[in-house]
């Protein structure tokens, strides 16, 4: 059996259906059919079982599938090694960043980072938590930039900053006028959150979780868009919380509005993320050694209090 026919394999196994796979594997899908099919023949075994719609792994299959993940992967290593005794940085690499950390940061590193690694093709997507724990998981993903601790066994945490969170309060506000707020200043029920899926958003939840929350609002809305929370605060509509980067490009008339928490102050810790495979790790090495020579001088606070993305059930 060849590698080749193992990515075919793991192919049909994410996406049950060998149509679709074919198309992500950039082969007919006759010969990928054909591969998979000699290596049940080459096994004396069925690997999937077709009957089923969508097409199922046999309990045998799943073992396979098990051992192909850590063969395709270590194969990849072999390339590393090479490259790494080489001194050679390039190539393809996919990055995932989530949604509160992507417009803030990646105009920060990138422009420094292809220019200093111009053989790197870098491959950015913005994406949710869940969505990249189960790409780094699958092999879709190199690493990522994210909110930690994600308490993931298969994936290895490297701490790039610790960013606090900042309140944005309406004039009206009754804390308006206090130079550094306490969680106890805020209302939980007239803080206007991003939407579900967001770990930003469990953060802030996380923060509050000691204070009840009510439900005594008119109109409830959770928006993806931090710009349409500082909107609807502006309006008198709530509150919000905003991450520190975020506020350094608000107008100097919205940064008045702008309300620092006491040390120490809550923040959320940002971290690159990647398989504990380590695949491409002087490529992780170089983003982490550029993205550290930018945030140095955006991330001066020390006194922090690390609040969890994890969800509290």
């Amino acid at each position: 059996m060849t590698i080749t026919q193992l990515q075919y394999v793991l192919a049909v196994a994410e996406h049950k259906n060998f149509t679709v796979a074919a198309q992500k594997s950039f082969v007919t899908q006759p010969t990928l059919s054909m591969q998979i099919q000699k290596i049940e023949e080459e096994l004396g075994i069925l690997i999937f079982d077709r009957s089923k719609k969508p097409i199922q792994l046999t309990d045998i299959g799943q073992k396979i599938v098990n051992q192909a993940k850590n063969i395709v992967n270590e194969s990849g290593r072999i390339q590393d090694i090479v490259d790494q005794q080489k001194g050679f940085i390039g190539g393809e690499f996919r990055l995932g960043i989530i949604p509160t950390i992507m417009p803030t940061l990646l105009p920060m590193f990138l422009n420094n980072f292809i220019k200093k690694y111009p053989k790197v093709k870098l491959i950015i997507e913005e994406l949710n938590t869940d969505e990249i724990i189960l790409r780094l998981k699958n092999g879709h993903l190199d690493a990522a930039i994210a909110a930690t601790p994600l308490e993931e066994e298969k994936l290895k945490e490297v701490v790039l900053y610790f960013e606090p969170f900042v309140a944005y309060l309406p004039e009206n506000h009754s804390s308006a006028n206090k130079p550094e707020i306490t969680i106890d200043d805020l209302n939980i029920d007239e803080i206007l959150l991003l939407q579900d899926g967001h770990c930003f958003r469990d953060g802030i939840l996380n923060l509050c979780k000691n204070k009840e929350i009510h439900e005594k609002t008119h109109f409830q809305i959770e928006s993806g868009s931090f710009e349409t929370l500082i909107k609807l605060a502006d309006e008198g509509l709530g509150t919000t919380l905003l991450p520190y980067l975020h506020t350094l490009d608000l107008k100097e008339k919205d940064k008045e509005k702008l309300h620092h928490f006491k040390d120490p102050k809550p923040s959320r810790e940002v971290s690159l993320v990647f398989p504990k495979t380590e695949l491409k790790i002087h490529i992780i090495d170089a983003l982490r050694s550029t993205i550290a020579g930018v945030i140095k001088g955006a991330i001066v606070f020390q006194n922090v209090q690390i609040v969890s993305p994890l969800s509290k059930k």
